[in-house]
């Protein structure tokens, strides 16, 4: 039996009033994201239409997932609460702190040596307040999400940006920061802007080289990182109901790097096979009773130009094979024209490691896939050029690849196996040489690849394929390989093809596991003490962020002009730092280490104009701070793309930053900037960013009449005395100004006001 199955049938039983009453305002046939939103609806059932990139809506999710990283802030912020239970189910999942070095037995063991202070914090507050725990171990969120949680027509948020995988399943799966995820866990609304919705229509089939994974690449390539900025994708069409559940899964998965909301499909067979395989036979049935419900109106699909902001349609048929990168993950280049472009652009040729799994890519099928290149190698008598590792989703996917031969099919040709866990996908890979920052060149079938990601080096050159492409490349050790259509010479001399793969979309003997290492909480938490030491240097109880004291900000000092690209990555950096993801002045020391100063082109060297001399960001940021002085961040266009970690909000509220000013945000961080009661802005006009000096100090003409749809005008005082006005927009809505003026949208919270 599913978890939380009578929640699922009630979800179901609303749905199908609640959307024909949707359908009758709305005045026209539904898309399946507006069925599954307006089903949502935090009133309930649906009294009006709402505009799309327009309206504020309040929602009530289903359930909320946190992965170990950000479950810790997330979970020390609902100690302020008040609460004693969530008030939704809610997990957490121990998947992000596990570094890959050696192999999956060793190095879970030193994980859980490492990191068993936070491991202990997670299940003793998961135990007092009636949250499921999975253990380290137990497999990355996403895949476990999806193999327990997720279902169709249900919605979900979720302390991680990849949280979008269970729209695989047919859910509007949402990333979020730990303070959204606070509000629900509190029994409190949720508010989304309502998305636009670009449609993408798959006709033809998937077939040889081809994999659900070159969907999203070239979808990658066609909007660009920021191409689904405020918008759901929904797939429909003969190709997406043709394609396994977990195929759906993978595509769903890295939407998360054109910047979309999440994406989702309809409803099918394959989902249907999925839930039934995976011991939720339950579910699938209460779904088919609703079926008609969990898809778009047929209206919709067939006429898709009337009913949807933007429609694409890929042939799969026609689909090539693509590697995606190097060091962004829309640069989408066709394997047949690889070879140009690594010669054009000096690639190195070389593919030193290639990696499979990870959330995006660790199903049975993918797994399948691979391995039925890897019996290959021999077979041919081939010798695998590159290094090669496995990073299972789940210990079930594990348990089973294992059952069925597989691993011992990856281990003849010298993989490794490393553990059940995010891994290299995050930066947790301990790669041997990285430290010399040789260039290089990797291929995986993870979803980011921005520089330092995946090992820190900012010479590696990242290319993001299949499983199935990551396997033949890293056979053949180039990057110009084409398999397709090119030959490898095996140890008698002769040219041979790689055949295409093949491999079951599900286990012929079905899943299977011994310990999937899921904790239930206990039903009364009440007597669970959860102690934080006061020495500790992973986890610190938190402190209320002072509220507003109603005066314009004034004085305030430029602390960097961001160059260029600033991800989450760039403003608080995973990898080693995520051992301080529960401590906040500890994590706080990685604040902007990673972007580009526009004045100097370095990274983590700005000017304290306090002293005149150059220091690394944090520092100068604690000085100002020290000294009383408020500071404002600078930055380019889709300011925090990436990750959905608070931290890269909390971080510069923490260390006295008081706004961030930049030409676009991704959705998420500005997000998260509000929520901590920071000032997330826009310029109004774009080239005000180059008017923007390194000495200035910045005066907030008009903050004291801060109000929705109203600019904020600030001052920049150069230093030669003469000014700059330049005009700010935001998006503040009256409630999230409430959260600025109190300090933080949890101070609000707290005082019972929210």
């Amino acid at each position: 039996m599913a978890f939380d199955i009578e929640m699922i049938k009630k979800v179901y039983e609303n749905m199908p009033g609640r959307v024909d009453k949707a359908r009758e305002i709305v005045g026209r046939p539904l898309t399946l994201t507006e069925k599954i939103l307006y089903n949502h609806l935090w009133d309930g059932t649906p009294s009006k239409a709402f505009g799309r990139g327009v309206d504020y809506v309040d929602f009530a999710p289903d359930r909320v997932a946190c992965q170990d990283a950000t479950a810790q802030m997330a979970l020390l912020q609902f100690m302020h609460a008040g609460k004693s239970k969530v008030a939704v189910p809610t997990t957490v999942h121990c998947d992000h702190l596990i570094q890959a070095k050696v192999d999956a037995v060793t190095d879970l063991a030193r994980a859980k040596t490492q990191s068993n202070e936070v491991f202990d914090f997670l299940s003793s507050v998961s135990n007092k307040y009636g949250i499921g725990f999975w253990k380290p171990g137990a497999g990355i969120i996403h895949q476990v999400v999806l193999e327990n949680y997720a279902f169709p027509g249900g919605m979900m948020i979720g302390t991680d940006s990849h949280t979008v995988n269970a729209g695989g399943l047919g859910m509007v799966a949402i990333g979020v920061g730990g303070a959204d995820a606070v509000d629900v866990m509190s029994g409190m609304a949720w508010e989304l802007k309502f998305p636009k919705l670009i449609g993408v229509k798959l006709t033809g089939k998937l077939s040889g080289w081809t994999a659900p994974k070159d969907v999203i690449l070239k979808v990658a390539g066609i909007l660009t990182v920021k191409g689904g900025t405020g918008a759901i994708v929904e797939y429909f069409g003969e190709g997406a109901t043709s394609m396994s559940c977990t195929g759906k899964g993978t595509i769903c998965n890295m939407g998360a790097e054109i910047g979309a909301t999440t994406s989702t499909f309809g409803y099918d067979d394959s989902m249907s096979r999925y839930l039934r395989s995976t011991n939720r036979a339950d579910v699938a049935d209460a779904a088919d009773k609703v079926a008609s419900y969990l898809t778009g109106d047929p209206e919709v699909y067939a006429n898709p130009e009337k009913y949807f902001d933007q429609v694409i349609e890929i042939n799969l048929t026609e689909l090539e094979p693509h590697l995606n990168g190097p060091f962004t993950p829309d640069l989408a280049t066709p394997i047949s024209k690889m070879k140009e472009a690594a010669i054009k652009n000096n690639w190195p040729l070389q593919i030193q490691v290639g990696l499979i799994g990870s959330c995006t890519n660790s199903s049975y099928e993918d797994i399948a896939r691979a391995a039925s290149l890897a019996r290959q190698v021999s077979a041919k008598k081939l010798k695998t050029k590159s290094q090669f590792t496995i990073t299972p989703g789940s210990e079930v996917v594990r348990y089973t690849i294992e059952r069925d031969g597989f691993i011992d099919t990856f281990h003849k040709i010298g993989a490794t196996v490393f553990a059940n866990a995010c891994g290299p996908c995050i930066g947790m890979w301990d790669r041997e040489g990285a430290e010399k920052e040789e260039r290089n060149t990797i291929v995986h079938s993870f979803n980011r690849n921005f520089s330092k990601r995946a090992d820190g080096n900012p010479n590696t050159l990242a290319f993001v394929g299949s499983p199935e492409l990551v396997t033949a490349m890293a056979i053949a050790g180039d990057l110009s390989f084409n398999p397709l259509t090119d030959t490898l010479i095996n140890e008698d001399g002769e040219e041979v093809m790689l055949d295409a793969p093949t491999g079951d979309e599900l286990p012929p003997k079905g899943f299977d596991v011994k310990d999937p290492g899921f904790q239930l909480p206990a039903e009364d938490g009440s007597g669970v003490q959860v102690v934080v030491s006061p020495t500790s240097e992973r986890l610190q109880l938190l402190a209320p962020f002072d509220a507003w004291d109603g005066k314009n900000i004034t004085g305030a000092k430029l602390l960097i002009k961001a160059f260029g690209k600033c991800t989450t990555d760039h403003i608080s950096m995973a990898g080693p730092w995520l051992r301080f993801r529960g401590h906040l002045d500890n994590i706080s020391n990685n604040m902007l280490i990673g972007a580009v100063n526009a004045f100097n082109q370095k990274t983590n060297s700005v000017k304290n104009q306090l002293t005149g001399t150059y220091d690394a960001v944090p520092a100068v940021a604690r000085a100002y701070k020290a000294a009383g002085v408020p500071s404002i961040v600078v930055g380019d266009h889709n300011y925090g793309e990436g990750s959905s970690r608070e931290h890269a909000a909390m971080e510069p509220r923490f260390l006295g930053v008081k706004a961030v000013l930049v030409k676009s945000f991704a959705r998420i961080h500005e997000t998260n900037l509000k929520k901590q009661g920071l000032l997330g802005l826009t310029f109004a006009n774009d080239a005000d960013y180059d008017k923007i000096q390194e000495d200035d100090t910045i005066n907030f003409v008009d903050l004291v009449d801060f109000a929705p749809g109203k600019p904020l005008t600030l001052e920049f005082v150069h230093a030669d005395g003469t000014k700059d006005i330049i005009l700010a927009n935001h998006t503040y809505n009256a409630g999230q100004i409430g959260w600025f003026v109190a300090g933080s949208a949890l101070n609000l919270i707290a005082a019972g006001k929210a």
